[in-house]
């Protein structure tokens, strides 16, 4: 049994490993670190928890993909982060939400070596 959690822990998540994924949503929901509360830090731990197969919709758009999260579908929701924050009439606690979100996927992707 523990071969097989050690091979789930490897499956990828995007560009990382479930077990990297794991590791900084452990991180940032324990507040560790400066900026770890508030608006980005929620919006980060619900990149992280989509990203790992939580039910619920997607942090940014709601949508709920059938058959898991893919490398497609992680895009898809960096791609509607990016089109939120580029709205000037975003409020600002919404859009710190929306990058805490974006850094997160972006970085679960492989766009970015930053995790938040």
């Amino acid at each position: 049994m523990s071969g097989e959690l050690a091979a789930v822990e490897e499956l990828l998540t995007g560009a990382r490993t479930r077990r990297q994924v794991a590791r900084a949503y452990r991180r940032i929901r324990a507040g560790d670190g400066p900026g770890r509360d508030g608006p980005y830090a929620r919006g980060a731990a619900a990149g992280y928890r989509w990203a790992l197969g939580a039910p619920g919709g997607a942090p940014v758009t709601g949508a709920t993909p059938h058959g898991g999260v893919s490398m497609e579908t992680l895009m898809a929701e960096v791609d509607a982060a990016v089109v939120q924050l580029d709205d000037p009439a975003q409020p600002p606690g919404a859009a710190l939400y929306t990058q805490g979100a974006h850094d997160a996927l972006a970085w679960i992707c492989g766009l970015s070596d930053h995790c938040p």
